[in-house]
């Protein structure tokens, strides 16, 4: 039996359509016309979400106090209650102050009934898991489908068991974690134990898209929009319709971007470039990032309502260092896989090569490893078929690794000789000196994209 939904609004006609949306949907739903009323209801209790408005009475202002308090009182009496706020587009700042005061999500007037019946059921469902229960890396694989995810740590353990509490849902997923530790991987992972999991899976590195030209790779183009649109493009909102869209690097987005993506992501309606034809993207967004956009908001170089927008549910991963354990596992795969590759017989990892595999510190995570182990397999030419140690420090002394086995406090200069754009040149110049002319070298062992390498280099006039 589905849970009863109360609608509270203070105008009628908005009740009386969600509750003819709701109800076609199989929903029960009451309505309240004020926070009086609404909190009346709720006392009764059988409530299992609330959808509210942040504006009470023709005589209220539009600040949102009225609905900011009623939220308060509905979280302080039943925590745990999923409360979705709607309001005007004009204000998402308040929606955002609201999700600070844990509403589950917002939506903007006028909402699309799909919509809304989508993001009441995944409130519901993430509400009805309750507490994360950690199964084990068997009890995991048993039930769902995580291929190419290679590791026990219980760490990772604990996102594989998030993973597949999120995963039936729709609800947008922000993937944090250092460059290199699988952040595609764990999206992939996401679209196969969805319920989208036939429909594409769309990657793009939106940090690598020049403001100029987002919309026409966002939200495609027709032919003669711009100089060189010689035909219609499909863009990858439309691409990824009824599947899942994986924007990467979205920390790197430009601004002007960002407002873009929001109204998007918002009523998931956009225009083709050129097209006064409105069409609408059926997507579940997943994003990802290494910078730390807490720290962007604060300097105001990402949008504090676009980040509310994609990270309904957040899941860090840890860096390699922290998960040692999974080493030989992760070692012992990519060895299987470079033999296979370079038509290389079968080999094995000694176990004083494991040892020293382990004591390495991996600034660049599960890439740096595999690409280690992938130069081993090329140079070595072992008789007994196993890598040891001295295969992989011969390989770094024909092409050494920066910092392999550094701390991070190591060499570092002393505070307040230099400042960190100096600092970021000489690491740009080391990286450079280390894999001369290899941009997607140089951008890897810098944890960047080759965009973002692009853009240092113009800024600190540094030519190849």
């Amino acid at each position: 039996m589905k849970s009863t939904i109360l609608i509270i609004d203070d105008d009628e006609a908005v009740c009386a359509s969600m509750r003819l949306a709701l109800k076609q949907s199989g929903y029960t739903a009451l309505a309240a016309t004020s926070p009086h009323e609404a909190l009346r209801l709720l006392k009764q209790g059988g409530i299992g979400l609330v959808v509210q408005d942040m504006n009470f009475g023709k005589n209220s202002d539009t600040s949102g106090t009225d609905g900011i308090t009623l939220l308060q009182d509905i979280k302080g009496a039943n925590p745990a209650l999923p409360v979705m706020l709607i309001t005007a587009w004009g204000s998402i700042d308040l929606a955002v102050r609201g999700m600070k005061y844990g509403a589950a999500d917002f939506l903007t007037k006028p909402w699309a009934n799909e919509q809304l019946i989508r993001s009441i059921e995944t409130a519901l469902h993430l509400a009805s898991t309750g507490e994360q229960i950690n199964s084990s890396r068997a009890e995991l694989d048993a039930k769902h489908d995580f291929t190419n995810i290679i590791g026990n740590d219980p760490a990772l353990t604990k996102i594989l068991t998030a993973i597949a509490r999120i995963a039936p849902t729709d609800a947008p997923v922000l993937i944090t974690g250092e460059s290199g530790t699988g952040k595609e991987c764990i999206a992939d992972a996401l679209h196969r134990n969805s319920h989208r999991h036939t429909a594409p899976f769309v990657k793009v590195n939106v940090g690598s898209i020049t403001p100029t030209l987002f919309e026409s790779e966002i939200f495609g183009h027709v032919k003669g929009a711009f100089t060189d649109a010689k035909f219609d493009r499909e863009g990858r909102f439309e691409a990824a319709h009824t599947g899942t869209l994986f924007l990467d690097e979205i920390g790197d987005m430009a601004q002007e971007s960002q407002v873009k993506l929001l109204r998007v992501l918002q009523d998931r309606t956009f225009q083709p470039v050129g097209s006064s034809k409105t069409k609408t993207a059926d997507v579940r967004v997943v994003s990802a990032t290494n910078r730390n956009l807490a720290a962007m908001i604060q300097h105001g170089t990402f949008r504090e309502d676009l980040f509310y927008r994609l990270n309904l549910i957040t899941l860090h991963l840890p860096p390699l260092r922290e998960r040692k354990d999974d080493i030989p596992l992760l070692a012992q795969h990519f060895l299987n896989q470079s033999a296979q590759l370079y038509n290389h017989a079968p080999l094995n990892l000694s176990n004083n090569a494991l040892r020293w595999l382990r004591e390495q510190n991996f600034s660049g995570n599960i890439r740096e490893l595999k690409h280690l182990i992938e130069r081993t397999v090329l140079m070595s030419n072992s008789a007994d078929h196993t890598l040891t140690e001295n295969d992989f420090l011969t390989t770094l002394d024909v092409q050494p690794v920066l910092q392999l086995a550094s701390s991070a406090n190591e060499n570092l200069p002393r505070v307040g000789t230099m400042s960190l754009d100096e600092i970021e040149r000489a690491m740009i110049l080391k990286a450079i000196e280390a894999y001369p002319r290899n941009i997607t070298q140089i951008a890897e062992a810098l944890g960047i994209s080759r965009n973002a390498l692009y853009r240092r280099l113009e800024k600190y006039d540094i030519h190849l």
